[in-house]
């Protein structure tokens, strides 16, 4: 009997919370879907950290960003210091933070990263960091490999499923409306979703704010419980 392979696609996010990580620790390949139309204000090139308590964005400047252009066409905005302002932010947020010293020099290492295709950035930004939790997925760095453009919604999902012999789908719990298991059933393909689980943690004297980026998790937890954290959501 063929072993269950799962896989999942998801968008290329800057410094995500916690639960995109654990949709990737739950599959075994992990597409980029980097050739969409980039979505304004949402989590493409911005997270959220904590300052004094409260939540505070750090967004990446983009090159004439637009809903109307796929995420691989748009390019980080090179014009700026924008790298050390971000760096000097967090630095100032979480200089007190336990594992400031261990996770600062992989943040750093993080912006200051010279690709200047936005794609590319990020793409680089989540493989660090799938090493860093060490996260045995593979990342299958782009979409565009499937040149399955044309396709829309779940059958373009489904094409992707296909093209690498996965057996399982596995989809943030966010698009239970956007896809139907039957359909993945006629095409051999079993649906799940992830119910991603965010525990509080201590933050020294600040407030704990949910959902904050991979940052903060990283910064206030000890190694052993961030990996609890990341192995604690489950399959529905």
């Amino acid at each position: 009997m063929q072993a269950e392979r799962r896989l999942a696609v998801m968008q290329p996010y800057f410094f995500p919370y916690i639960g995109y990580f654990q949709l990737m620790a739950k599959v075994d390949r992990f597409v980029i879907f980097d050739d969409v139309n980039f979505i304004n204000k949402g989590w493409i090139n911005r997270n959220r950290i904590n300052i004094g308590g409260t939540a505070h964005m750090v967004t990446i400047p983009l090159q004439q960003a637009s809903q109307n252009r796929l995420i691989s066409e748009i390019e980080v905005d090179s014009s700026s210091n924008w790298r050390e302002k971000m760096l000097r932010s967090i630095e100032q947020s979480y200089a007190r933070a336990p594992q400031f010293s261990h996770v600062f020099p992989l943040v750093d290492a993080i912006i200051r990263h010279g690709a200047s295709n936005l794609a590319d950035y990020l793409c680089h930004g989540l493989t660090t960091l799938r090493d860093h939790l060490r996260i045995a997925t593979e990342i299958l760095p782009t979409s565009r490999r499937y040149a399955n453009a044309d396709l829309k919604g779940q059958e373009r999902i489904i094409d992707i499923c296909l093209k690498e012999d996965a057996s399982v789908y596995v989809n943030a719990i966010g698009g239970k409306e956007l896809y139907c298991r039957a359909t993945f059933a006629d095409r051999g393909l079993d649906l799940k979703f992830l119910e991603p689980v965010l525990p509080p943690y201590a933050c020294g004297r600040l407030a704990y704010v949910p959902g904050l980026s991979i940052i903060d998790v990283l910064m206030w937890n000890e190694p052993s419980l961030v990996d609890h954290m990341l192995h604690s959501a489950t399959l529905t």
